[in-house]
């Protein structure tokens, strides 16, 4: 059934007598190259362990486990949930909780499809209002996730790939290439979902690695990337100087090969590995 196709989609919808729900962001793909060009994208392999965050009607999750994987489907609409059992397969690959993605128990219920040494991919369309605190809670499970592939809107997947020296760098950028490689894969026009939102989507990619520092060291790291972009227009001297004298912050910044006088969207990641390594030795 291609249930991605506007006509079949409401009429589907219809005999579930219900609506999309703006208020969980429910904006269901209508077309179906993008749903192929999503799992092309994600280099979906039989066998593999996807887990999918909000399938709705599952016009990706029928994709998906056509090219033969074990798919986790997590959808919090339960009518919708419940409808997702019509696409089992005989060898039962699809397993579907009807459940808030953020308090879902994700390394035991991954844990149980994993085989030893293997890795889950994620394939989500990131409801808009949720797309950071779901980013923030996947990308550090490296050891158990490798890759996510994830449909959010554009200006987001702008600032999740930005390079250094733009206005969309932020430290929501360092975050994810602390943990990730971050890829902007493909435009999606929002006269591909039914009902239309009011801005285009996008495809980010993120292969997942190990961190280049450890989890104690972490929350210092990442309150100075914070801070620091808390007042983006001021000097780091400025902006870092509730955490570290003036004078200190200018002899680092000369010391790492940064400008004294310069704002923090001119630093690289490895720019703010190296300030802080030199901080945590004062």
């Amino acid at each position: 059934m291609g249930i991605y196709k506007p006509s079949e989609l409401k009429l589907f919808l219809d005999r579930l007598g219900i609506a999309p729900k703006k208020g969980l962001s429910q904006n269901f793909l209508i077309d179906g190259n993008i749903v192929r060009k999503i799992v092309t994208t994600a280099h979906v392999e039989p066998g593999d362990v996807v887990l999918e965050i909000g399938p709705g009607p599952g016009s990706l999750t029928e994709e998906l486990l056509q090219a033969g994987a074990h798919v986790l489907a997590v959808e919090k609409d339960r009518v919708l949930a419940e409808a997702l059992q019509r696409l089992q397969t005989s060898d039962q690959r699809l397993h579907v909780f009807s459940e808030d993605f953020l308090l879902f128990a994700l390394e035991d219920e991954l844990k149980k499809l994993l085989q030893e040494g293997k890795k889950a991919k994620v394939i989500a369309n990131l409801p808009y209002h949720l797309t950071t605190p779901i980013l923030a809670l996947l990308v550090p499970h490296h050891e158990l996730i490798s890759s996510l592939t994830v449909m959010v809107q554009e200006e987001v997947g702008r600032r999740m790939t930005a390079r250094v020296n733009t206005s969309e760098y932020s430290s929501f950028t360092i975050f994810l290439k602390f943990h990730s490689l971050p890829t902007y894969e493909f435009n999606v026009s929002r006269q591909c979902f039914y009902p239309a939102p009011n801005v285009d989507s996008g495809i980010v990619s993120l292969k997942l690695q190990a961190p280049p520092l450890t989890l104690e060291e972490q929350p210092g790291f990442f309150k100075i990337t914070r801070t620091a972009f808390e007042h983006r227009r001021k000097m780091l001297r400025s902006s870092l100087r509730d955490l570290y004298e003036p004078s200190l912050i200018t002899a680092t910044l000369h010391a790492i090969g940064q400008d004294p006088l310069a704002r923090p969207e001119a630093l690289s990641l490895q720019d703010f590995l190296n300030l802080y390594d030199l901080f945590s030795r004062t």
